[in-house]
């Protein structure tokens, strides 16, 4: 997996952890089951942190599919885009260059990630 893409996988999840602790419902929620949820502000530091290690360009990618989608980082299994659940052509490479495009759905535009 390349490194550039799993910054983005771990920047998405602590997007959506944030999302989650900000929203009082899912927390009122969360409460009642027995979880409390702490640590917004590390979460927040960490987010930081790691916007600094991402490039600009990618984050501009990252940012841009993801106003669109929930998820902008999503698996490839078997082929299959699991963003929009589209075949990829076979031609479609793995490899991810530190310099080069991130490797995206033709279809959808998702950053794509296999693992």
């Amino acid at each position: 997996m390349s490194d550039r893409v799993q910054k983005l996988v771990t920047y998405q999840d602590l997007e959506l952890m944030i999302r989650d602790a900000e929203d009082p419902a899912r927390m009122k929620q969360e409460a009642s089951l027995g979880f409390e949820v702490g640590g917004l502000e590390a979460l927040k530091k960490r987010l930081s942190d790691l916007e600094i290690e991402i490039s600009k360009k990618d984050i501009r990618h990252y940012r841009r599919v993801g106003r669109k989608y929930e998820r902008a980082v999503v698996l490839v299994i078997d082929k299959i885009c699991h963003g929009c659940f589209q075949s990829l052509p076979t031609s479609r490479t793995r490899q991810v260059s530190d310099e080069g495009p991130l490797p995206t759905c033709e279809n959808c535009g998702r950053i794509l990630l296999w693992l």
